[in-house]
């Protein structure tokens, strides 16, 4: 059996790349890369020096979904009953990560794949890219996927990859509005890590984050609650000493220094 972790977490600057790393089945959720995929979550969540993150494969797939003949795919803990199985443990099943995150699709996006995708705030995505949800082929439903993607692509072309289960290329992905670029697969990496270093270059760290969870609480509230919200959020940034570095910045002429805090 291969010591190599299923997914591995490296840090570069404020950049993090989180990589699936089960490249021999197509980066399939097991038992144990799930666990090891909340992990890396949380270790973005908690680590301070990352201020932007991209999700990619190892190989010739994104992640081809749940591998079904690990009964802890879904999950990655067959232990417990229904009702004792964490939730919201991984960003594709609602973990709260107010970081950028990009995916830089090198590949097969299916089923899991495909919600991690619909997870992520910016999507860029190989020429060789596919993405489905097979789930209703195979007799059951997608749950996340229909949660989200409706809002993502709309309601005609969520129903297409959630209903009819077949596989859509990167070209049609861009074309309903889940890809924001397509690109030749050598570039894929380089356009990921130069969009991430764009967003760390040009904005503040936290103001970033604080825009990123008003735009996200504020689909579920009514619209005078969720500009109410984000007046609270302006305050609670402003108050940080990026926004005084940008004040102080602002007197001189000069370009702040961004610290993320």
């Amino acid at each position: 059996m291969s010591s190599e972790p299923f997914v591995t977490y490296e840090r570069t600057g404020h950049v993090a790349v989180i990589t699936y790393n089960r490249p021999e089945a197509l980066n399939a959720v097991n038992g144990q890369l799930r666990k090891e995929l909340n992990f890396a979550w949380e270790k973005l969540r908690t680590d301070d020096e990352a201020w932007v993150a991209i999700v990619t494969g190892n190989g010739k797939a994104f992640c081809a979904g749940a591998d079904l003949k690990d009964p802890g795919s879904s999950v990655g803990n067959d232990e417990h009953s229904f009702w004792e199985v964490p939730s919201f443990t991984s960003l594709e099943s609602g973990k709260e990560i107010f970081k950028p995150v990009i995916a830089a699709v090198n590949g097969y996006a299916i089923g899991f794949g495909l919600t991690m995708v619909a997870s992520c705030d910016f999507v860029i995505a190989s020429e060789r890219a596919e993405f489905g949800f097979p789930e209703v082929q195979l007799g059951v439903p997608t749950v996340q996927g229909a949660v989200r993607m409706p809002k993502r692509v709309g309601w005609q072309n969520a129903m297409e990859l959630l209903l009819l289960g077949d596989r859509v290329d990167a070209q049609r992905a861009k074309e309903m509005g889940l890809v924001m670029k397509v690109v030749p697969h050598s570039d894929l990496m380089t356009e990921a890590t130069g969009l991430a270093e764009r967003l760390i270059a040009n904005s503040a760290p936290l103001a970033v984050r604080a825009t990123k969870e008003i735009a996200r609480r504020g689909q579920e509230m009514g619209f005078v609650e969720a500009i109410r919200f984000g007046e609270t959020m302006r305050k609670v940034a402003g108050a940080t000493e990026d926004a005084k570095a940008f004040r102080d910045a602002a007197k001189s002429g000069k370009k702040p220094v961004w610290q993320g805090r």
